[in-house]
């Protein structure tokens, strides 16, 4: 690798999440960030193209669940110089997303809002600090939702935020811990009508993330709903699993009155 090319990368980092660069004793370049807190190791082949290896298996996982224009080679991905920008783009964006970051911003926000360093809900002194960590938690749940899912609803593909709600599968009250609420796969980013029916148990998803709608909704709200056509997420992970069994249980379960 050339100095051009490693000032590319570089600027291809900075520009795209990644504020952090170093060049270790092989010659590759190391991106991080404190952001996110996520590295990679970028390096050129004699190809041309590009080699990146992240810290994170999960991270690369997710990458290539995401379906772009890049190959995995043993524990790298491999992508064409011009792709570059993108790859890291929504590697620091998936990155911000996954579990434990959105916990450990949580646990940041509440110490700097309530001055101390008990962070769990579960172990609040008063109603006002509840709705405190509630407050912080929801927000930072949210925006790892909107990061996970690229600002899109998970199902229909609208983008317009002020649609856009963050669903819970297994329901606040109901998470054992700080980890469960925040967890980025304890739900799905959905337009507003999609998440009042996900919400109240009025339609919940299949393994493969199929829409199932309650009895309760007639054919006629269907259609005035525009429910009528199959609906499905646009991708499902394994880790959605567990918390989609918990909602489809008392969907499954809910009276029909």
């Amino acid at each position: 690798m050339n100095s051009f090319q490693r000032s590319l990368i570089e600027k291809a980092g900075y520009d795209n999440g990644w504020e952090c660069a170093k060049t270790d004793a092989d010659g590759y370049v190391e991106l991080a960030s404190a952001l996110h807190g996520a590295g990679v190791r970028i390096g050129m082949c004699a190809t041309g193209e590009v080699e990146l290896e992240f810290r994170s298996p999960e991270l690369l996982e997710e990458l290539l669940r995401s379906g772009g224009a890049w190959v995995k080679r043993e524990q790298m991905i491999v992508v064409d110089e011009p792709t570059l920008p993108d790859v890291l783009r929504l590697a620091a964006r998936l990155a911000r997303a996954l579990p434990d970051r959105p916990l450990r911003k949580y646990r940041e926000a509440c110490e700097l809002e309530l001055g101390r360093g008990e962070y769990t809900l579960e172990s609040f002194s008063t109603e006002a600090e509840a709705i405190v960590r509630r407050r912080v938690g929801q927000q930072i749940y949210r925006a790892s939702l909107m990061d996970y899912w690229d600002g899109r609803c998970a199902v229909t593909g609208i983008a317009l935020p002020e649609l856009l709600r963050a669903s819970h599968s297994k329901d606040w009250a109901h998470c054992a811990s700080d980890a469960e609420r925040l967890n980025v796969f304890n739900g799905f980013l959905l337009a507003a009508h999609l998440d009042a029916l996900y919400d109240r148990k009025l339609m919940t998803f299949d393994d493969a993330g199929n829409a199932l709608y309650s009895p309760r909704i007639d054919p006629h709200t269907r259609a005035q709903l525009g429910l009528n056509e199959p609906l499905r997420l646009s991708k499902i992970d394994p880790r959605h699993l567990p918390f989609l069994h918990w909602h489809r249980f008392v969907f499954e379960n809910a009276p029909e009155a």
